[in-house]
């Protein structure tokens, strides 16, 4: 029996606070309160938001309650939303505060749009130029001239706010009371899209078959690189609009997303709302609120849109479905793929899940036939696959402090004389990897972690990839004070745009690394530049690999195909396997005369991962992998999770970790075993010492319920002790 949506008298209110609160009864207001109603509570002497999460207990005295403070003038949360939020906690072992949290990211719900101020450009730069002034100006240019907050456009620029009060009254900027939040411009479905090749037609009429029949399902799209897989998608979107439903398409990555939305905007005459990091408090508390009163029909974002409160969400497409960046690992642990699934299957939507190189997960489940399963097994139009080769490095005669192959070089110079381009692959930011002394061998870490400092040389700093500490690079050594006996050792993309400087100076050169750009505009303003073909080198990190499509670019050169092959992670194999197949394909995508090629430059061109990146027997792959898995219970077929501790002092965290799993009685019950405690990979970040405890369980065995009744039967934590539970964990660092 469905509960009542209204409750006149009390309501169980969830409250958004720090603490583990829970949900709390509070007296209605004249009127009564809905089911999911966004409202203002007093708790203890300070004013809170909440969500109405069910009627009250009705087991104590009304007249003690205290009474609602306010309603919040916003659409309230959906039924489906509330037991998606439930049902993620429970499965993740989140308390419900920080799921709310998740719900309600967009500024100042509890404020009417008379309440706002927002502050935009409206006259020339001033007369006067300095360079705060100039940050501000720089910061509204970055963001397409949105509106900012007050307090938001300081922030971001790094200046105070009497900077931006200062260009107000120059003319420059201007201040205003903030306008309604408007609806979104409709998307029309029925404007032509691009035509489909046979496999891609029938593979779009399936897609609009499932969600023309708004129930559940979800369907693993997989296609090669280049195969069309997006416009597929695109056309159960429109089936989607037709519907008067919603849709929601998943990116890994906020770079893909001004390509892709000029994508949308073509198929379907205006722009989608965006929903990311990158996008304005302003646009993030429109977004919100109409996607609640489904006056927006389409959302690109990233994982965290899929807590958007949706008034009718009809589909979810998770492009590029395996990417590592779709998990989260902070503060909640989740995968969106995953609860994406959830969310799905409690709103009666439909999923799309879109790779040319799957997870095993998917993989799994699309065998067993929990998902469906479409192939576009040929790129679209004319393009062929390209050609996959090794250059064996053994064999290569390297000089020293080089990292290209005269055999990548000469395919380099080949296609330079062509007019074509070429891609340098190499998954490590900065300079170098390393910073050592020669005199005494000391190799530089970061003072907070257990890390090596990495050297980034455009910034003249040296950077720790775990914490964010930067120091100047040393002229003498920190341990032993000798002078001009510091080193790099090891390439990064710096140091391989340095080589590709000297060897080919004629060549236009772009380095594509997410930490040299200072905002996602101009990244994207890059990856234009590189597409429309005044880059004749493009270096790269992985962010390379993530769905763009560079029409001249015929040359993949991977420099060190074995990087992420050694070590003891589970999907290490897998992870490989799919960067090196991403990266590849943008060769070649456009078609012509020059077929693409991919070369890996490699010691161990018999690695079976390098071996079935060459022969294309994808399949075989994918299928050995999950034997492999099988064989030994590890996920998909079994189950686990992490527990994740830390410390400023060692002893403490490790002491206790040692007594948490003396007292696993409630694991061992459900057959489940328990292994550790040991020193995270990486044992110290931030100055916290980290312990890691890893359970393995049957697929089927209640771990969270077994989980939840173990740390409430611990001993009461240490002061200033961190304890995460990561269910499914993608990362062992």
């Amino acid at each position: 029996m469905r509960q009542p949506l209204f409750y006149p008298h009390g309501a169980r209110i969830a409250v958004l606070t720090q603490e583990v609160v829970g949900v709390l009864d509070y007296l209605a207001p004249e009127g009564g309160v809905r089911l999911g109603q966004l409202v203002v509570v007093p708790l203890g002497p300070r004013r809170v938001m909440g969500a109405v999460w069910g009627p009250g207990m009705g087991d104590f005295d009304m007249a003690k309650l205290r009474p609602v403070a306010r309603l919040v003038e916003a659409p309230p949360l959906t039924p489906e939303m509330i037991e998606f939020l439930t049902r993620m906690g429970e499965y993740t072992l989140t308390p419900l505060p920080m799921m709310l949290r998740m719900a309600t990211r967009a500024p100042d719900l509890d404020q009417p749009p008379a309440a706002r101020r927002i502050i935009h450009r409206a006259g020339p730069p001033p007369e006067r130029m300095t360079d705060a002034r100039a940050a501000v100006l720089r910061v509204i240019e970055d963001h397409g001239g949105a509106g900012f907050a007050p307090g938001e456009l300081a922030q971001l620029a790094g200046v105070s706010g009497g900077v931006v009060q200062g260009l107000v009254k120059a003319g420059t900027l201007a201040e205003v009371r903030a306008p309604r939040d408007l609806p979104f411009p409709r998307l029309d479905p029925d404007l032509p899209g691009k035509p489909l090749a046979p496999d891609q037609a029938d593979a779009a009429a399936l897609l609009r078959q499932a969600v023309q029949g708004r129930t559940y399902g979800t369907t693993l799209l997989r296609g090669v690189t280049g195969s069309g897989k997006t416009e597929v998608y695109l056309e159960a979107v429109a089936e989607c609009l037709r519907q008067g439903r919603q849709a929601l398409v998943l990116l890994p990555e906020i770079a893909l997303s001004a390509e892709f939305l000029n994508r949308v905007e073509t198929r379907f005459g205006a722009r989608p709302g965006e929903w990311h990091s990158g996008i304005t408090r302003t646009e993030r508390r429109r977004l919100w609120m109409m996607a609640a009163e489904n006056h927006v029909g389409m959302v690109v974002g990233a994982r965290s849109a899929l807590f958007l409160p949706f008034a009718d969400l009809g589909l979810i497409v998770v492009d590029e479905e395996h990417d590592s960046s779709y998990k989260q690992e902070d503060m909640v642990y989740y995968s969106a793929r995953d609860m994406a699934v959830l969310r799905a299957s409690i709103g009666q939507a439909q999923v799309v899940l879109a790779s040319a190189t799957p997870s095993v997960e998917s993989w799994v489940n699309a065998a067993s036939g929990k998902y469906a399963r479409l192939d576009l097994r040929a790129r679209y139009g004319t393009a062929e696959l390209p050609e996959m080769g090794t250059i064996d490095l053994r064999a290569e005669e390297m000089e020293k402090g080089r990292w290209i192959s005269p055999t990548l070089a000469r395919e380099i110079r080949e296609r330079q004389a062509r007019g074509e381009q070429s891609l340098l692959f190499l998954n490590r930011r900065g300079y170098a990897p390393i910073t050592a002394c020669r005199a005494c061998g000391q190799q530089i870490g970061c003072d907070q972690c257990d890390a090596r400092m990495v050297e980034h040389r455009f910034q003249n700093r040296l950077v720790c990839h775990q914490c964010g500490a930067t120091k100047p690079i040393p002229t003498a050594c920190p341990s032993c004070g000798v002078e001009g006996k510091m080193t790099a050792i090891g390439p990064g993309v710096e140091r391989l745009a340095e080589e590709v400087a000297e060897r080919f100076p004629e060549a236009r050169a772009s380095v594509l690394s997410s930490d040299l750009f200072h905002s996602a505009r101009a990244l994207k303003e890059a990856i234009a530049t590189i597409s429309a073909g005044e880059t004749d080198i493009i270096i790269g990190t992985q962010l390379v690999a993530k769905g763009h499509n560079f029409p001249r670019l015929t040359l993949v050169g991977v420099i060190d195909a074995d990087l992420g092959l050694q070590g003891a992670d589970l999907r290490a194999a897998e992870r490989s396997f799919q960067l090196m197949r991403q990266v590849a394909g943008r060769a070649g995508r456009e078609g012509g005369e020059a077929r693409g090629l991919a070369l890996l430059q490699t010691h161990q061109p018999e690695h079976p991962v390098i071996r079935a990146i060459l022969s294309g027997q994808d399949e075989e792959f994918w299928d050995a992998e999950a034997a492999q898995r099988q064989a030994v219970g590890m996920p998909p077929f079994g189950r686990l999770a992490g527990i994740i501790l830390s410390h400023p002092d060692q002893p403490v965290v490790e002491d206790y970790s040692r007594e948490l799993v003396r007292r696993a009685g409630p694991l061992e019950e459900i057959g489940a075993e328990v292994w550790g405690p040991a020193p995270a990979p990486i044992a110290r970040i931030r100055g916290r010492y980290r312990v890691r405890i890893l359970i393995r369980s049957a697929r089927q065995a209640p771990v969270q319920l077994a989980i939840a009744d173990w740390l409430r039967l611990a001993p009461k934590p240490p002061t200033n002790l961190r304890l995460a539970v990561d269910i499914d964990p993608q990362s062992f660092l």
